[in-house]
């Protein structure tokens, strides 16, 4: 359980595709009272990101800052820092966001940049992580979700769960069975970490007992 006088974490998710983990996330808030969190804006850099059509359905203030806009990276990502501190995000969930964020981004939010990845880290890091895993024969790969830091994929570990790979998998008959199980995963750890109940030791990511 949450600490009952502290109030709902605010929520920053950004997007760049469909926004299937942002729904997840969203469902998971509306079915548990106790959640502790609540979504008070979602950021993407692409204007024609599905995950905005979802926000706005659901009455969630939306921000656009696309790269193409912008003279340079730096300039990017200090208005995408200046979009979402107007919403004064607490906890900022990269639900599907496809573009990379520097060290002046992560100093706003230390340790509550949250992220998921179709692996099981440190093993296939970067964008083509399901198609490796495939090609590289393994038998088992899954879900993680870790906190982000200045390096790809490469953040402390929050939490890990398995998919086992089928001789007859395909990258897109694997990948959703990783998404599926990312959909659960991800509004986990989303939960304690707005509970305030992780704690980060070095690259080892502890969860308190609730109150």
């Amino acid at each position: 359980m949450p600490d009952a006088e502290r109030p709902p974490a605010r929520l920053g998710v950004l997007v760049s595709g469909g926004g299937t983990n942002l729904a997840a996330l969203l469902s998971a808030i509306d079915a548990d009272p106790d959640f502790g969190g609540e979504v008070v804006v979602v950021g993407s850099d692409r204007p024609d990101a599905g995950g905005l059509q979802r926000a706005e359905e659901a009455g969630i203030s939306t921000v656009v800052e696309r790269l193409a806009d912008h003279d340079d990276r730096r300039a990017w990502e200090d208005a995408l820092i200046a979009a979402l501190t107007a919403h004064r995000p607490e906890v900022v969930v990269l639900a599907g966001f496809m573009r990379l964020l520097t060290g002046e981004f992560l100093s706003r939010w230390p340790d509550r940049v949250i992220n998921t990845h179709p692996s099981l880290l440190p093993a296939f890091r970067g964008a083509n992580a399901v198609r490796d895993a495939l090609e590289y024969g393994v038998k088992l790969t899954g879900s993680t979700v870790h906190l982000v830091d200045e390096e790809v994929d490469h953040g402390p570990v929050i939490a890990q769960r398995g998919v086992a790979v089928a001789d007859d998998d395909t990258e897109e008959t694997l990948h959703e069975r990783i998404k599926a199980v990312e959909h659960e995963l991800l509004p986990e750890c989303v939960k304690l970490l707005s509970q305030g109940r992780l704690v980060v030791d070095g690259r080892h990511v502890r969860v308190r007992e609730a109150l």
